[in-house]
């Protein structure tokens, strides 16, 4: 009997092992897309809560201040002036006065405020604006070359 020769071949793993390293590669990518965004989410989310908790606390300290115009006092920074009654004959008293203040939110907005006092001492009141508004200049972007067709 002749001996058979027994050739050894190695198992096909080539194949294999490349999706293997694909499907690795693949999902280290994914987890990494994953992780930027929940970063960007938590800025954002960070962001967001603080610009809310700004607002409330110029809200607040508008509101101490309207409290202070309807005793009677005279904050600083608040503006008066003498008005017209828009609504026909003005309240018994001195007549409306106008009151006008700004409260900042932050370096970018502030909460203006006008009210519009009637009576003596200012009990009773119309809130005329209380508006969140921007406090910088906007600069309009002209940079822009489209093509004319020549």
């Amino acid at each position: 009997m002749e001996a058979k020769k027994q050739r050894f071949s190695p198992p096909a793993i080539g194949g294999t092992s490349l999706l293997v390293v694909f499907a690795v590669l693949c999902l280290t990518v994914f987890a990494l897309l994953s992780l930027t965004t929940v970063q960007a989410d938590v800025r954002l989310a960070d962001a967001s809560a603080k610009a809310v908790t700004d607002y409330y606390a110029a809200d607040c300290q508008a509101q101490e201040i309207l409290a202070r115009l309807r005793n009677g006092e005279r904050p600083e920074g608040v503006a008066f002036s003498n008005g017209v009654w828009p609504y026909g004959v003005p309240p018994s008293g001195s007549g409306p006065l106008y009151a006008g203040y700004a409260v900042p939110i932050s370096d970018t907005q502030e909460l203006q405020v006008s009210v519009l006092l009637m009576g003596g001492a200012g009990v009773d009141y119309v809130v005329q604006r209380w508006q969140a508004v921007p406090t910088g200049e906007w600069e309009g972007d002209e940079s822009l070359n489209l093509w004319d067709g020549t």
